[in-house]
C-alpha cells in the first residue's frame, strides 16, 4: 500500500513538474514581448489646450481627449473613495491582483453559467492601469496573464497613490471626457474640488461602460448605479448614513459643459489664435499638449467690437430692404419638428428663430424654436409671442431676389410658414423686433499702438454664419487710408505740411494707354497744401505728390510699415489700389500713432507648456530693475526700448496733427465725435466696393472696415465717413467711457508756427484760415508762393501699364482711392 501511495506520489509529482515547466514555459512565452512598465514614469497623457484672456478669463478649450490633469494631492479624497469603492476597495492593501475579489468573481461567474449574464471582472485598479496604458482590450487569456504579471511588476515600481493618479487621469467617461477633471467639467461644469458626494459617486459608476448609464437616456440605471457606489462608500465607512442618505435622494444633476469656447463674442480671436499656434508648434501641441495660451484679448472691448460692428452692418442691410425669410416650413403639424432641423446663430444669442403661424395688417404670431432637453431632443414647450407691425416697418421695403418692391404691412412681408430672425429689444420701442443677417460684412479691430496687441478682433457678423475672418484673411484695396502713408513718406524726406501741390485734372499717358483719375465728385481745388489734401482725400494731389519724389519712395514706405509685402511701384498703388487686411493697415497707423517705432502685431501674450515653462513670450523689451521686492528709494524702473525707429518721430507727429484735421474738418467731421484728441482717415475704393476708417486717440487705434463678401458696389454715398467711421465712433465712445482724454505727444524741436491753412504761408495775422503748423527744425513756411506738380500732363512709357497682371488691374480698376 505504502508502495502505491508512493508510486502514485510520484506520477503527481512528474506531472506537476511537467505542468510547473509547461507553466513557466508559457509564462516565459508570454513575457518576452512584455510592454516596457517603465514609460508610466514618463507619462504624458494627451492634454487639452486652453486659451485665456488678458484678464484670465476662459476663451476657449481644444482638445482631442478632454482631459485635464491633477495630481494626485489635488483630488479631494470624498472623490479618491468613490472610485476606490466602485472599482477596487481592497486597493491599499493588495500586491496587483486581489484575491479575494477574484475568488469572488470566480464564483459569481459559476452561478451564473447558462443564465446569458456578463461575466462579472474582478480587475484591480493597478490591472486596469496595465491594460489601459499597455495592452489591448482583447478578451484572451495571454492578455490577462500579461496584465497581472505587469501589475505586479508596477506595484513593485510605484507608489499607491501614483497608480491611482495615472487612473484617474486617463480613463474615458464619455462625453468625449477623459480623467476625472475633464469628466467633472463636461458632467457637471464643475471643478473636482466642488463635486458632491452623488456626482463624485456618479462619475465613478462611469468608467465600467459609460454608455450604459448615460444620463439622459439610461437615467434610471444612472441613478441606479450610482446609488450602488454611495452604499459601497457607506459600507467601507467612507461617508455617514446621513451622507448616503442625502446623496442618494438627490437627482444626478448632469448640467453638460456647452461647448468650448467659453466667453462671448470671441470666435474670430480664438480661432486666429488657434491658427497661429498651429503653425508655431503643430497640430498635436494644440490638440494634445495641454498649453496654456493667455491672448491680448479685452473682454469687454471685444463685446464693444461686437455691437458697434452689428449696429453698423444692420443699418446698412435694413435700409436695402427684406429679402424673405430665412427657410420654409410646413406647418400644418407639429412645427416645432421642423424647427428644430433649422441652424441658429449660436453666436448671436439675443436673436431668436420663429416661424409666422399667423399674420394680418396689425403683425404676426411667430413660433419660437423650442429649446432641445439635456438628451438633445425637441422639447414639447411650443412658446408663442406677438411681432407687432412697428416691429418690422423696415421690411416693407422688400429686396427678394434682386427685385425691389414695397409693402403696406406685415401681411404684404410675411407669410405662414415663413423661418424669420426676431429679437426682443428693451427701452422706449421695446418689443419684437424682425431681423435678418447681413449679407455685407464687416471687421473691426482695435490695437495698442505701443505694444502691438490686439485688444479686440471681430472678423464679420456671426462666426456661427461664416467663419471667414475679414480682419486678417479678406486683402481688400484699402483706398484712400492708404493717402497717409504716402503723405509721411513725402514728410520724412523734405516736404512740409504747408507744402503746396496742384489739385487739377491731370492725364498719365502710356504707350495708347491714358489713366484719368478724379477726385471724389469730380471737381478739383487747384493749388492746395498736403493738410488740405489729405483732410480733403484729394486724389490729384496724391497722384501729382507720389510722382513727384517717385513711386519707389513710396513702395519702400508701405513696405516698411508692413502694409505690403511687395508694392509694385505704379502710381495707382499712390490711391491704396493695392490689397491688404485690416490687421496690418491698424498695425501701420500704429506706427504712426506711437512716434514711428516698429510694432509686431500680435494675439497672444504668452504660451506655456502643460508644465507652467513659458515657451513664447511676445514682450521682448528688457526691464533689468522690474524685479524689486520692495521699494527702497531706488529710480523707477526703465524699460530698455529696442524696436526700430522706422519713421521720424517729427514726422509721425506731423501727419498725427494732419489726419487730427481728417476728424475735425476733413472727411471724418461729421461721423467722428469723441469729445477726445483725435487722428484718423477715411478710404473709399471706386464703385464704392470697399469702406474703411482708422482711426487713433494717443493710446488706442482702432480700423473698420465694410464690403461684401464679393465685392460689388454698396450704392452711391457708401463712403467711408459715412459707413465705417460711424462703427468706429460708437466703439470708441464706449471703450473710453470713463478714460481721460489725452493729447498726443509733442516731440521736442518741433515748431509750431502760425500759418495760412490754404496757401501754406506764414500768417501775417490780417484774417484768412490760420492754423498753428508743426515745422521740423530747419523747415518752415515757404517764402514765395510755389506749386508742385503745376504741370497738365505726365508721360511716362513704364511706370503705368506693364504686363503684370496687378498693374493693369490696378489702372482699369481707376485704382481706387476715392475718399
Amino acid at each position: 500500500m505504502i508502495r502505491l501511495i508512493g508510486y502514485f506520489f510520484g506520477i503527481g509529482t512528474i506531472f506537476a513538474l511537467i505542468a510547473a515547466a509547461a507553466v513557466a514555459w508559457y509564462v516565459v512565452d508570454v513575457t518576452e514581448d512584455l510592454p516596457d512598465y517603465e514609460v508610466l514614469a514618463n507619462y504624458e497623457p494627451p492634454v487639452t489646450t486652453r486659451f485665456h484672456a488678458a484678464s484670465g478669463e476662459l476663451m476657449a478649450e481644444y482638445a482631442r481627449e478632454r482631459r485635464l490633469f491633477l495630481p494626485i494631492q489635488a483630488i479631494p479624497d470624498r472623490v479618491k473613495a468613490a472610485f476606490l469603492s466602485a472599482e477596487d476597495k481592497n486597493f491599499y492593501s493588495h500586491p496587483g491582483i486581489d484575491p479575494i475579489g477574484l475568488a469572488r468573481a470566480i464564483v459569481v461567474n459559476v452561478q451564473n453559467l447558462g443564465s446569458g449574464r456578463r461575466p462579472v471582472g474582478a480587475s484591480t485598479i493597478t490591472q486596469q492601469v496595465a491594460k489601459n496604458f499597455l495592452l489591448s482590450s482583447d478578451q484572451t487569456i495571454d492578455r490577462k496573464v500579461k496584465e497581472a504579471i505587469l501589475s505586479f511588476r508596477i506595484e513593485q515600481a510605484y507608489s499607491k497613490d501614483r497608480i491611482l493618479e495615472l487612473y484617474l487621469n486617463e480613463i474615458f467617461f464619455g462625453y468625449g471626457a477623459y480623467g476625472i477633471a475633464g469628466a467633472a467639467l463636461s458632467y457637471f461644469d464643475k471643478s473636482v474640488n466642488e463635486l458632491t458626494i452623488a456626482e463624485a459617486a456618479y462619475l465613478a459608476a462611469l468608467p465600467k461602460a459609460p454608455s450604459n448609464y448615460h444620463p439622459f437616456r439610461q437615467t434610471e440605471r444612472a441613478v441606479e448605479r450610482r446609488d450602488w457606489v454611495v452604499d459601497r462608500m457607506l459600507e467601507n465607512g467612507y461617508i455617514s448614513t446621513e451622507e448616503a442618505r442625502e446623496a442618494k435622494a438627490s437627482p444626478l444633476g448632469v448640467e453638460p459643459s456647452t461647448g468650448n469656447s467659453t466667453l462671448f463674442a470671441s470666435d474670430y480671436f480664438a480661432e486666429e489664435v488657434r491658427r497661429q499656434i498651429i503653425t508655431r508648434y503643430g497640430q498635436d501641441a494644440l490638440y494634445e499638449g495641454g498649453l496654456s495660451v493667455r491672448t491680448t484679448l479685452n473682454p469687454q472691448m471685444q463685446v464693444a467690437a461686437r455691437e458697434a460692428l452689428h449696429r453698423g452692418l444692420m443699418s446698412y442691410d435694413q435700409e436695402r430692404g427684406f429679402r424673405g425669410p430665412v427657410e420654409t416650413v410646413d406647418i400644418s403639424g407639429d412645427w416645432g419638428v421642423a424647427m428644430a432641423e433649422i441652424n441658429e446663430l449660436a453666436d448671436v444669442p439675443e436673436w431668436k428663430l420663429g416661424v409666422v403661424l399667423e399674420v394680418n395688417d396689425a403683425g404676426a404670431t411667430i413660433g419660437l424654436k423650442p429649446r432641445p432637453t439635456g438628451s438633445g431632443e425637441v422639447g414639447e414647450d411650443r412658446d408663442t409671442i406677438t411681432l407687432s407691425a412697428a416691429g418690422m416697418e423696415w421690411a416693407y421695403r422688400l429686396n427678394i431676389d434682386g427685385q425691389s418692391s414695397t409693402a403696406s404691412s406685415p401681411a404684404g412681408v410675411l407669410n405662414p410658414g415663413d423661418v424669420v430672425f426676431v429679437e426682443e429689444t428693451s427701452g422706449e420701442n421695446a418689443g419684437w423686433r424682425l431681423r435678418q443677417p447681413p449679407e455685407v460684412q464687416g471687421a473691426l479691430v482695435a490695437m495698442d499702438p505701443h505694444t502691438g496687441r490686439v485688444l479686440a478682433l471681430a472678423g464679420g457678423f456671426s462666426y456661427s454664419q461664416s467663419e471667414f475672418n475679414r480682419a486678417t484673411q479678406a486683402m481688400r484695396q484699402p483706398g484712400s487710408a492708404f493717402k497717409p502713408f504716402v503723405y509721411a513718406a513725402a514728410l520724412d524726406n523734405g516736404y512740409t505740411p504747408a507744402s503746396v501741390v496742384m489739385d487739377a485734372p491731370i492725364e498719365v499717358v502710356s504707350g495708347n494707354e491714358i489713366w484719368r483719375p478724379k477726385n471724389y465728385g469730380g471737381d478739383s481745388a487747384g493749388p492746395s497744401t498736403l493738410r488740405l489734401g489729405i483732410e480733403r482725400s484729394r486724389n490729384l494731389m496724391t497722384v501729382r505728390l507720389a510722382q513727384d519724389m517717385g513711386m519707389d519712395l513710396v513702395a519702400e514706405y508701405s513696405e516698411r510699415f508692413g502694409i505690403y509685402d511687395d508694392l509694385m511701384p505704379y502710381l495707382p498703388m499712390s490711391l491704396g489700389a493695392g490689397e491688404t487686411t485690416v490687421l496690418r493697415l491698424v498695425s501701420a497707423y500704429s506706427v504712426i500713432a506711437n512716434g514711428g517705432k516698429a510694432i509686431e502685431p500680435s494675439l497672444i501674450d504668452r504660451v506655456q507648456d502643460r508644465y507652467g515653462r513659458t515657451v513664447f513670450r511676445h514682450e521682448e523689451r528688457v526691464c533689468e530693475t522690474c524685479a524689486a521686492n520692495e521699494w527702497q528709494g531706488q529710480e523707477e524702473p526703465v524699460i530698455a526700448d529696442n524696436r526700430q525707429q522706422v519713421l521720424d518721430p517729427m514726422t509721425a507727429y506731423q501727419m498725427t496733427s494732419m489726419l487730427e484735421g481728417v476728424v475735425t474738418r476733413g472727411t471724418a467731421a461729421s461721423a467722428v465725435d469723441l469729445g477726445r484728441p483725435t487722428a484718423g482717415k477715411t478710404g473709399t475704393t471706386n464703385e464704392e466696393r470697399d469702406a474703411w476708417f482708422v482711426g487713433y486717440t494717443p493710446d488706442l487705434v482702432t480700423g473698420v472696415y465694410m464690403g461684401f463678401d464679393n465685392p460689388r458696389p454698396m450704392g452711391r454715398g457708401s463712403t467711408g465717413g459715412g459707413l465705417a467711421a460711424p462703427i468706429f465712433n460708437e466703439f470708441m465712445n464706449d471703450v473710453l467711457e470713463g478714460v481721460p482724454p489725452a493729447d498726443f505727444r509733442v516731440p521736442e524741436g518741433l515748431n509750431l508756427i502760425a500759418i495760412d491753412r490754404r496757401t501754406g504761408m506764414a500768417s501775417n495775422g490780417q484774417g484768412g484760415d490760420v492754423i498753428m503748423e508743426a515745422f521740423k527744425p530747419g523747415t518752415g513756411p515757404a517764402q514765395d508762393f510755389f506749386v508742385i506738380g503745376n504741370l497738365e500732363t505726365y508721360q511716362s512709357s513704364e511706370e503705368i501699364i506693364q504686363s503684370s497682371p496687378q498693374a493693369n488691374r490696378a489702372v482699369t480698376s481707376g485704382a481706387g482711392g476715392l475718399y
